[in-house]
């Protein structure tokens, strides 16, 4: 029996995951649940990234002292993008931004004046976000922040969160491809694209694999929370990749994924990056996964619009739960309106703004929560089809099984609604993917699983999954024109 404790962050909250190993079946446990709240300050938005530290610790004191455990691995995995600059005396000398910094826009679109939309693409095959990496630090040295020419050293979330327990200062695979400045094709990083802009090529490390060992906990860290020797892993440190390795398929029926939550990460595993113009033209983006291969895939709003649905009401002194929003959703008119769920993704005010677009569009607005709930969740089911064709387009061969993992999974209006958008088959669970991903790549690094396959034939054989079948209707067909000739 052996036991991994995974760091799975997202968007909204953190969770420490204990992960038990014992005769090819994983047995997930929470040790401790934290909140990820961004810090908002006069020049822009940050993670409060000491505080998300401090909890990462306390999950590792609750695993040492209170549960007397001896761990045989621990990693990092957190959403994308995101990063900290550190000096030659490994301090932070830029702490990390939110990717919903407002400074992005105005860099992104001076980083593709400067390079060329074609250019970057051809280097990096990814998708075009004023949220990545690359415009982040475009966005850093438009503002002429000093931290940038005395940084020494790039790390990511989870790069740096594993530095500061372990000391080591790696840049992991899966998370380095989210940045739109690595090179999938190559498997390097894309230094062209910052001499063309100007940014400072040293601070860019060893890439490492995932499931590759970093070292072992700080002593510190080990004598405060009563543990042993234990390795710090990089696992598929992006947590989408990490959710992508725990997808449970079989490989009889040709699949894709969602991997469902704030955002929705929707592809292909391939073997090789597709990056061609039409891939350019569909703006899909070539990530790296798991054994190297590559994630061919739409990033997605999600559910970010009813997160944010939620956020408002309640600052408006209604309080709803998910389930509630969701039983509310089921029970209200279907197809009211439709909506491009990507026009959506800044924060503040949603409702109205949703209620605006309808009226733009001109289509009758939702009134009541239920309503607002029930059109977001089809126009994203809507979504999901367009981008399924989009998949099909460049891999050249009918999809016909989709597996949605992830906390959107167990949004079982949501499921019923993919499935009959798409005329798919859904399977929907684990919806702890991610966690279970990121402690079986640790596995596979400590010698323990063969491979990816293992690794998911130990999913299947180890979560509950639900198995939705399509009953699409004429309705559907009328929906999916109208959201096209909407999304224009």
């Amino acid at each position: 029996m052996s036991n991994y404790l995974a760091f799975d962050l997202g968007a909204e909250s953190g969770r420490a995951m204990l992960g038990t190993l014992e005769n090819g079946r994983l047995q997930l446990e929470e040790l401790h649940r934290f909140l990820n709240e961004p810090v908002r300050l006069p020049d822009g938005m940050y993670w409060d990234t000491f505080r998300l530290f401090h909890d990462i610790r306390e999950g590792l004191r609750i695993a040492g002292r209170e549960r007397n455990l001896k761990l045989d691995g621990v990693a990092v995995d957190t959403w994308g993008v995101d990063y900290g600059l550190l000096d030659i005396n490994g301090a932070l000398c830029v702490n990390p931004r939110h990717y919903r910094d407002p400074r992005n826009a105005a860099a992104y679109e001076a980083a593709l004046a400067a390079a060329g939309r074609e250019t970057i693409f051809e280097h990096t095959g990814l998708q075009f976000m004023a949220l990545n990496s690359l415009y982040q630090l475009q966005a850093e040295k438009m503002a002429g922040t000093p931290g940038l020419w005395s940084a020494d050293k790039l790390l990511f979330m989870p790069d740096l969160l594993s530095y500061w327990l372990c000391g080591e200062m790696k840049n992991e695979l899966t998370i380095a491809s989210t940045s739109q400045f690595y090179n999938p094709s190559q498997r390097r990083w894309a230094t062209e694209l910052f001499d063309t802009l100007g940014l400072p090529k040293h601070i860019l490390g060893e890439i490492v694999l995932p499931g590759a060992k970093l070292g072992g906990l700080l002593d510190e860290i080990r004598d405060t929370c009563a543990l042993g020797e234990t390795p710090v892993f990089a696992t598929a440190a992006h947590d989408t990749a990490s959710a992508v390795a725990a997808v449970p398929a079989t490989g009889e029926r040709p699949w894709c994924y969602v991997s469902s939550g704030t955002w929705s990460l929707m592809g292909v595993e391939i073997d090789e990056p597709i990056v061609t113009p039409k891939a350019l033209e569909l703006t899909l983006t070539n990530e790296i996964g798991v054994e190297g291969k590559t994630r061919l895939l739409k990033n997605i709003a999600g559910l970010w619009l009813v997160q944010e649905c939620r956020r408002q009401w309640l600052l408006e002194g209604q309080e709803y739960s998910y389930s509630q929003l969701t039983e509310m959703a089921a029970g209200a008119t279907p197809f009211l309106a439709v909506l491009d769920p990507d026009q959506f993704i800044d924060p503040g005010r949603m409702p109205q703004r949703m209620a605006e677009y309808c009226a733009k569009t001109g289509q009758k607005a939702p009134e009541r929560p239920g309503q607002f709930v029930r059109v977001a969740l089809e126009s994203l089911a809507l979504r999901y089809r367009q981008v399924l064709e989009m998949l099909e387009t460049l891999v050249g061969y009918r999809i016909e099984v989709i597996h949605i993992v992830g906390g959107g999974s167990r949004n079982g209006l949501l499921n019923r609604l993919v499935a009959d958008a798409t005329g798919r088959t859904v399977v929907a669970g684990p919806s702890e993917a991610t966690a279970a991903g990121n402690l079986l790549v640790q596995a596979m690094g400590a010698g323990e699983m063969a491979g990816l396959s293992e690794v998911r034939k130990v999913v299947k054989n180890s979560f509950d999954l639900e198995v939705v079948e399509p009953h699409s209707t004429s309705a559907w067909e009328l929906a999916y024109e109208k959201y096209l000739k909407i999304r224009g």
